[in-house]
């Protein structure tokens, strides 16, 4: 029986690297990850994944890349052990964010930009947080193209906002929700409940139920 070269290839789930190399950078690509989740959370089709091995090309996994984050329209929800483009429509991520650390490289983040650039990437963001910088590209007829006026940048596919401030990053959702961590989130839903709480026992003091 022949076994096909093309079944004997291996794509590998990883690439020997660590998601993170700093508390700072892991921060980050959780943030964006989550946070990007509960924004595309009704929408099926919209995937949004972190570190994952994406393989635009059958046949070659030499050619591959893990974003920090991606976000892929047109694609269902679903666990994946990494992205090949062929069995995903064709479809590749059409917005990536790569977060700096220290040990990045210039050469190496040139190389991901002309990944990005070469196989369909429509916006790319990259923040560096120790030193508070953020930079962005997206798509025009000359391919990826540096947004020059980055500050209150609303991304064209994703609808968030980002503003630099002097301190940090802050980025909001198309309804003015600031990102928030899951601690924070769970903080303001206590801070909610309890004020909904005073709200009953002011209402029952006036003799009025509030399930009335």
């Amino acid at each position: 029986m022949n076994i096909s070269l093309e079944s004997e290839i291996i794509y590998p789930d990883s690439d020997g690297q660590p998601i993170a190399d700093n508390t700072q950078q892991f921060y980050w690509i959780v943030l964006i990850k989550e946070n990007l989740e509960r924004l595309f959370a009704p929408d099926p089709q919209v995937f949004v994944a972190g570190d994952l091995l994406w393989y635009p090309i059958e046949g070659h996994p030499e050619i591959r890349v893990a974003p920090d984050v991606m976000v892929v329209f047109g694609r269902p929800k679903g666990d994946r052990g990494s992205y090949r483009q062929w069995e995903e429509d064709q479809i590749a991520p059409q917005v990536v964010f790569e977060i700096l650390s220290p040990g990045n490289r210039l050469k190496e983040m040139t190389k991901k930009l002309q990944f990005y650039d070469r196989y369909g990437v429509e916006e790319y963001y990259i923040y560096h947080p120790e030193r508070n910088d953020l930079h962005g590209l997206y798509r025009t007829a000359e391919g990826l193209t540096v947004i020059e006026d980055i500050e209150n940048w609303t991304s064209l596919r994703l609808g968030i906002r980002f503003v630099l401030t002097a301190e940090t990053l802050e980025i909001y959702r198309p309804d003015g929700e600031k990102f928030l961590t899951s601690l924070e989130l769970e903080q303001q839903a206590q801070q909610e409940h309890q004020r909904a709480e005073r709200l009953a026992a002011q209402l029952r003091a006036l003799g009025i139920e509030p399930e009335s």
